[in-house]
Formats: C-alpha cells, structure tokens, sequence
C-alpha cells in the first residue's frame, strides 16, 4: 500500500498576520485543495493522512466534499512542529502501508509524474526526493551584508516535496532523530542522520511552494 501524508498544520507566518495561505484562493480554488486533488488523483496513492491543525477538522471534512475527492483519507492533529505532525501522521498509517509520500500542503503544482517517480526511486533506494539542481549563482555571507566567498553551485540542489520513503525508513530515521533531541524542517534530513541514501528525483516541471505573497501570481499562472 501507497499513502500521502499531507502536512498542513502550519501557520505560515511570512505570507502575513493573520492569514492562513492554505485557503487562499489560487485559480479560483483554495491552495489546499489543489495539493490535495494531486494526490487524490495519483493513481498510485491508495490513501491520504491530512495532518492539521485541531479545530480545522469541519474544513478539511467540508472540503473534501466539496470537491469530491473519494480517495480514503484521514485527518490527523498535528504537532508542536513540522517534524512532530510528520511523526503524527506517521502514526496514523494503515498497517498495510509499506511507502510514504510527505507533502507540503502548500505545493499545489506537484504533478502526478513526480508524485510516481519519488514512489519508484524509494522503492528502489528506501528513500527519495523531489528536487531542482540550483542555477542561481551561491554566496555565502556570516552577517548577511559581506559575501564571504562563492558556492560552487554544480553539486547543490533545491529540495521540494515529496518526499517519499519506505515506512519502516523514515520512521527509523525520524525515531532516532527524536531521542537524540534534533529537529529537522526536512526529512531527508533525518535520512542523513542514519546513514539512509537518499535519491534525487529531477522536477521536470515547476513545482514551487507557495511562502510569500508574491509566489501567487505565478502559482496561478502554472495550475490556470
């Protein structure tokens, strides 16, 4: 069995006070449910654990019958941070469930090709991300207003999502991360940490996650 853990339990602070990007409406849907019809249409999820902030569980459950997604999901409180909702919904898997995909909620323009693609290389590898090699020219600055010195930008990549396992890996990766007391925004990060390869996917596509507002138009250029 395939699932999808979408996390959205975030608060999104730097598109603004008191604004809730995930419900945003971009190409005349809210952000939200663009990301979560990606994944209700891969035909190669089997489920979907929607991890959320408590409180929110009457939108997302209106949501989803709004738009009609019939795809079995599940709704999952979320944590203090990103890493605690990823072991949250972790939990929340079917015992069948043998590879994982974790999205972010605010990537709507995730293309059901690379959703498939991360879900080959981490059967193969026991993990993968989707990922982007950087073409911006790198430097590195200790105050932020002197550049130190310049990055070789050929062996640097952009990471997105998803990111895709084998369960019995990322919880592992995760379980160990937690009783050394670290905390990872990335969960590939926690890969690094045992020791787990980890396989780049190329985006074929642009897959941006939506952060601040100026990311809207261009959202909405791609999912229009």
């Amino acid at each position: 069995m395939i699932s999808a853990l979408i996390v959205a339990a975030g608060q999104g602070t730097r598109m603004g006070p008191n604004v809730d990007k995930l419900w945003l409406e971009v190409a005349g849907q809210p952000v939200i449910a663009h990301t979560w019809r990606q994944f209700n249409h891969a035909d190669c999820v089997d489920e979907i654990i929607l991890v959320i902030r408590d409180g929110m569980q009457p939108h997302f459950t209106k949501l989803g019958k709004k738009f009609h997604f019939r795809k079995p999901f599940r709704l999952v409180v979320g944590g203090a941070e990103r890493q605690d909702s990823v072991w949250n919904g972790l939990a929340a898997l079917s015992p069948q469930s043998e590879i994982v995909a974790i999205q972010d909620a605010a990537r709507p323009c995730t293309s059901g090709n690379l959703i498939a693609a991360t879900i080959a290389a981490a059967r193969e590898t026991g993990a993968a991300v989707a990922a982007q090699p950087v073409t911006d020219t790198i430097k590195e600055s200790a105050d932020g207003q002197i550049i130190a010195r310049t990055v070789d930008r050929a062996k640097l990549w952009s990471v997105q999502t998803p990111q895709t396992f084998r369960v019995a890996v990322i919880r592992r990766a995760l379980s160990t991360a937690r009783e050394k007391g670290l905390l990872f925004t990335d969960d590939t990060a926690a890969c690094e940490l045992i020791g787990q390869p980890v396989r780049l996917v190329k985006a074929a596509s642009p897959n941006p996650k939506v952060t601040v507002p100026a990311d809207l138009p261009f959202v909405e250029s791609l999912l229009r």
